[in-house]
């Protein structure tokens, strides 16, 4: 199975490909303020660096937090929407071995559908100024 890994939870983005549980590529960059504008642009010159496309993709394993509130929301939107355009399982995973657990869930047939992110702390929503 060919399995996209994203994590965009910090400043320095992750991605990586992988066949099964064995590594193809990884890039790690610093996305900061411009995530949006580069996620797609680096996965896609990553599947183009092992001969691959998008419609390789056969599932997504994704960083859900805690984290980054933007981070968290433009990566997880991302993998969303790319899982569900794709018609693949799509698997959040959280911790040190996040690639490792959500590897395995994939390889043993678990989809999540949708992926919540775990901010890791209630939202700090300010009061509308008058």
């Amino acid at each position: 199975m060919n399995i996209l890994i994203i994590r965009t939870d910090k400043p320095e983005a992750e991605i990586g490909l992988y066949k099964d549980d064995e590594q193809l590529a990884y890039i790690s960059y610093e996305a900061h303020r411009i995530l949006a504008e580069t996620v797609h642009r680096k996965i896609e010159s990553m599947l183009s660096g092992v001969a691959m496309t998008w419609q390789s993709i056969e599932g997504i394993v994704c960083y859900k937090g805690p984290g980054s509130f933007t981070g968290l929301r433009i990566g997880l939107s991302m993998a969303n929407a790319l899982a569900s355009s794709l018609s693949i399982p799509i698997i959040g995973s959280s911790g040190s071995d996040w690639i490792e657990d959500g590897i395995s869930g994939l390889l043993k047939g678990e989809d999540e559908k949708l992926v919540l992110p775990e901010y890791g702390a209630d939202p700090h929503i300010t009061i509308q100024k008058k």
